[in-house]
């Protein structure tokens, strides 16, 4: 139950936290990201996700091979989609589902 809430607070929470602190932007740099799950009390187990949510496809790649070299990218998009759909929580993840299919 703690992942399925987790999740869904980054989904439903974290762009409307950034757009408070550093205002509407497209995509957020990879501080401001950690630094608000951090500041805000997002659980940093999924940063992945934030990042994923959040960042500039180059910016993206940086952050994840520098913090998260072991992790799959692309295997944690897929575990955390099929999570999202099996919950049915997708209104919240647009963006995600559209980086999905564009990458």
């Amino acid at each position: 139950m703690l992942k399925f809430h987790a999740i869904k607070k980054y989904g439903s929470k974290l762009r409307p936290k950034l757009v408070n602190r550093f205002g509407e932007k497209k995509y957020y740099s990879p501080s401001e990201v950690r630094s608000t799950v951090y500041q805000k009390n997002f659980n940093p187990k999924y940063l992945p996700l934030a990042y994923l949510l959040c960042l500039e496809k180059n910016d993206l790649k940086n952050v994840l091979f520098t913090e998260y070299p072991e992790l799959d990218i692309e295997q944690y998009r897929i575990e955390i989609n099929d999570y999202i759909t099996r919950k049915k929580y997708g209104e919240y993840f647009q963006r995600l589902n559209h980086e999905l299919t564009n990458n």
